[in-house]
């Protein structure tokens, strides 16, 4: 069985990239020597792997990468520590919509 990772790496301008691949040592690899000119990362690195979470399927794999890529720094930064309840906490919707109906 194939296995997908979404991983997240940290530039050496300190910026964060998030991907998607089968293999993360060959992929850090491919990212650190310059394969891909056009990458993000070409210009920022080198790259060091600081996240990567595990999937059966790709499309599963697919949906997080693209669900982590819409996330704040502060909301990545607390994913790659470990911390749930500070994620629990970015993740609340703090809109004037979400408090229409509030109680008074």
């Amino acid at each position: 069985m194939k296995l997908y990772y979404v991983y997240i790496v940290r530039c050496s301008d300190e910026t964060l990239y998030t991907g998607i691949t089968n293999n993360t040592q060959r992929r850090i690899k491919e990212h650190n020597t310059g394969k891909t000119k056009s990458s993000y990362t070409y210009k920022r690195r080198p790259v060091e792997l600081i996240f990567a979470q595990e999937f059966r399927e790709v499309e599963q794999a697919i949906l997080y990468e693209k669900k982590i890529k819409k996330w704040s720094r502060k909301k990545k930064d607390a994913l790659i520590n470990g911390n749930e309840n500070k994620l629990k906490y970015l993740s609340e919707c703090r809109n004037a919509t979400h408090y229409k109906y509030k109680p008074e």
